[in-house]
C-alpha cells in the first residue's frame, strides 16, 4: 500500500482520497477511522449555567436524558447539550454506542460491566464513581463495540 500526502495551499477544506482496486476490510477500517477523526475534531458545545465549554469528546463518559434535557457526563461533572440522543447517534464517532433508551456510552471509558441475565447490567467507568445501566436489548451491540475498541 502506498501512502502519499500532498499539500495544496489554496484548498477551501481538506480532502482525503482513497484509491483502491477493491474495498476490503482494511479499506473500510481506514475510511471509518478518517470519518471518526473528522467527527472528533468537530466539537460539541457543552453548557453549565451561563457558561459554554469546549473539550474533546473522548473525555465524555456517557450522554443521558434527564427529563427534557440531555447531559454529557465527564469524570466529575455533567453538562447540558443541545442535541437529542438520536442526533448524537448520527454525529458521534463509533466509540459511542447506545446502552439504553436514554443513554449513549463511550466504550473507551468503560471499566467493567456487572452482568445481570434477568435485568439491566451495570456499567462502571474508568476512574469515576459514575455508573449507568445497559438494557438487555442493547447489551450485544455494546459487547461488540467493546471487543472492537482496540481498532476504534
Amino acid at each position: 500500500m502506498k501512502i502519499r500526502i500532498e499539500v495544496v495551499n489554496d484548498l477551501a477544506e481538506d480532502e482525503v482520497l482513497i484509491r483502491c482496486g477493491r474495498v476490503d476490510d482494511t479499506i473500510q477500517k481506514i475510511h471509518q477511522y478518517i470519518l471518526d477523526q473528522s467527527l472528533l475534531s468537530s466539537q460539541i458545545t457543552f453548557y453549565k449555567g451561563n457558561e459554554e465549554f469546549y473539550f474533546p469528546l473522548n473525555t465524555v463518559l456517557f450522554f443521558e436524558t434527564e427529563g427534557e434535557h440531555i447531559y454529557a457526563h465527564t469524570f466529575n461533572d455533567a453538562y447540558l447539550i443541545k442535541y437529542r440522543l438520536y442526533e448524537l447517534e448520527e454525529i458521534l464517532p463509533r466509540n459511542f454506542v447506545r446502552a439504553a433508551k436514554s443513554t449513549i456510552v463511550n466504550v473507551m471509558q468503560v471499566h467493567s460491566i456487572t452482568r445481570n441475565l434477568t435485568a439491566s447490567s451495570l456499567i462502571q467507568f474508568i476512574n469515576s464513581h459514575k455508573q449507568v445501566y445497559v438494557s438487555r436489548y442493547y447489551y450485544q451491540e455494546l459487547r461488540q463495540r467493546l471487543n472492537e475498541r482496540s481498532t476504534l
